[in-house]
């Protein structure tokens, strides 16, 4: 019994001495003065690099504001949200290669049971401290891996129904300017799900049935001078891309329009109200029933008519096979 509690204390001492020669040699005047040195000096580092990193990013994206081909928009996008992600990864690496700088430039030649205990300790501090930062980080890197969505992009993020374009984009978190004016800050892990307007605005139709073609192309005239228009409200007003008469007196017109996201009120409410009020003011009414809006995406159309179409189709019969009866 004895000899086992001598070895217990043996243990402890030779724990406790260990710890404390780490301690010492972590937390020392000399270590925390380089430690503090090379931090800085990676600090300024990554602040320059980030700085001309951003200055790239800002010539990309007047790069792809100024393309009128989609395709490059979306590839310039692209290229943008990754030289903005790639300010958070080079910082990081900074900050890396200051920290093992210290240790190499204050602990050279230290012995691995040393080097094991740091290493331990880091994991600990890592795991408990940052956990909630390396949780963001896996988040971020999937979504970037899989181009969720991009710098400049109009989002919607759920589960809280933020709106706006994405400004930032880092491994932990992403920036967004709200359609008021407000800055959100989104972390990764609560992104569960992105909707992304395309092309960057909502396209919207209207549906009217009128009595006079000329009728129904100037009450869109004027309900078109009264909505309000600008980047973040109706972005194109209504256009007829579709008018056919489908009885004596009857025309069918088909109205598209974009706006910003979220303002779809302005042609599923407004517009749709302001034709009411002006048909009703007129001498001769055309509106032979109520407007009906809905959303007007092509690739979507595209999408639900491909799918109609498959459901339509019929399994041909398949004849079952009869086995010959038996001749008795």
């Amino acid at each position: 019994m004895s000899f086992a509690s001598a070895d217990v204390n043996t243990t402890l001492n030779q724990s406790t001495n260990a710890l404390r020669r780490l301690s010492d040699s972590l937390f020392s005047g000399s270590s925390m003065a380089v430690l503090i040195i090379s931090l800085i000096i990676g600090w300024l580092l990554g602040r320059l690099v980030a700085h001309l990193l951003r200055l790239l990013s800002r010539t990309v994206g007047r790069s792809a504001d100024a393309s009128t081909n989609l395709a490059t928009v979306e590839r310039l996008r692209r290229i943008e949200t990754w030289i903005i992600l790639s300010i958070a990864i080079v910082r990081l690496l900074f900050l890396i290669v200051a920290l093992y700088f210290w240790w190499v430039f204050t602990h050279n030649g230290q012995q691995s049971t040393g080097l094991v205990g740091a290493s331990a300790l880091l994991v600990i501090v890592l795991g408990g401290v940052f956990g909630p930062l390396l949780r963001d980080f896996a988040f971020g890197s999937g979504m970037m891996a899989e181009h969720w969505f991009g710098v400049g992009d109009l989002v919607t993020i759920e589960p809280n129904n933020v709106q706006g374009v994405v400004e930032r984009i880092t491994l932990r978190s992403t920036r967004i300017r709200g359609l008021n004016g407000e800055v959100i800050w989104v972390t990764n892990q609560n992104v569960s799900v992105v909707r992304i307007a395309q092309k960057g605005v909502w396209t919207l139709a209207i549906e009217m049935f009128v009595s006079s073609k000329e009728g129904g192309e100037r009450l869109l005239e004027r309900v078109n001078a009264l909505l309000p228009t600008g980047p973040s409200l109706v972005v194109r007003p209504l256009a007829i891309m579709k008018e056919d008469q489908t009885d004596e007196g009857v025309w069918h017109m088909t109205a598209v329009a974009e706006v910003a996201p979220g303002r779809n009120w302005l042609i599923e409410k407004t517009a749709i109200e302001l034709m009411s009020k002006l048909d009703e003011k007129s001498h001769r009414p055309v509106l032979l029933a109520e407007p009906v809006a809905r959303y007007a995406d092509n690739d979507t159309e595209r999408e639900f008519a491909r799918a109609v179409k498959n459901a339509k189709k019929t399994r041909r019969p398949t004849r079952k096979l009869t086995r010959p009866k038996p001749k008795h």
